[in-house]
Order: C-alpha cells, then sequence, then structure tokens
C-alpha cells in the first residue's frame, strides 16, 4: 500500500517574510494565500508552546507550491545562513527557468548572489546556486 497520494508542498521558516515573498515572486511564483496560525493545532503539529506563525503560500505556473513561514512567536532560531550543498537538511530548492542568466541577473539586483558560478553539464542544462533569503539556496536551471 502506498501512503502517498501527491506531493503538496515545501516550506521554508524565513526571518523576513516580506524579503523571502518578493523573492520569489521576482523569479516568477504567483501568491496563492497569505495567513497565520496559532493555538493547539499548530502547537501540536510543531511541538512549540505558544507557536504562532505567519504564512504565504506560493505557486509555480506549473502548480509547484512553496509555503514560507514567520515566527511571530516563540522568537526564532538563527538557520545556518552559509550552510554549503553538502550541510545535512534541506540543500535546496529548485526552478527550471528560461533564461538562467536573466534570473540570476535579477537576484543580483535584489542583493542575492551566486554560490559559485554557472555550470553546464553535456550541452544540456546550465545551472546556478543562487544564495537567497536567510541563506536558502535555490537551484536554477534552464534546459538546453
Amino acid at each position: 500500500m502506498t501512503h502517498v497520494k501527491r506531493f503538496d508542498h515545501v516550506g521554508l521558516t524565513v526571518s523576513d517574510l516580506a524579503a523571502a515573498t518578493d523573492f520569489f515572486v521576482a523569479l516568477g511564483l504567483e501568491v496563492e494565500g497569505r495567513g497565520s496560525v496559532q493555538g493547539e493545532f499548530v502547537e501540536a503539529v510543531c511541538a512549540i508552546p505558544g507557536a504562532h506563525c505567519e504564512l504565504v503560500m506560493l505557486r509555480s505556473p506549473d502548480g509547484f507550491r512553496l509555503e514560507l513561514s514567520r515566527f511571530v512567536t516563540p522568537e526564532q532560531l538563527p538557520g545556518s545562513p552559509d550552510a554549503m550543498a553538502n550541510e545535512v537538511g534541506l540543500r535546496n530548492v529548485s526552478f527550471e527557468v528560461g533564461d538562467l542568466q536573466a534570473a540570476v541577473d535579477s537576484a543580483a539586483e535584489q542583493g542575492y548572489g551566486l554560490v559559485g558560478r554557472i555550470g553546464s553539464y553535456e550541452g544540456a542544462v546550465r545551472m546556478a546556486y543562487v544564495r537567497g533569503p536567510d541563506g536558502i539556496v535555490v537551484s536554477l536551471f534552464e534546459q538546453l
């Protein structure tokens, strides 16, 4: 028996919800909804007494959903903003783009730079890692 029926979303905790939302909207995602959760439900799920989160749900053109959350209470704990790809945990969030250089340039205009450099794989794909808000590594790639 299979338990999973479908993929729903990836959730990222961020320190600045507006900045993170702006970053992903500039890449081409659309805001699907906004809200906040607190009380028994979120306390039970997160195992954090007094938890209160503000949320923004984003959707890519093909239906991929990305949830951004910011804890109002308790105070957020810092992550590892300089994490590299070999650090255990969420490695990256990846998006196919139509023009890799334009997407990298757009991120740079917002103050977000490359982790390394643009690479090419067997003439079929070009890819780059951009370090976005709170050090989130965003993989951007284009099919050649």
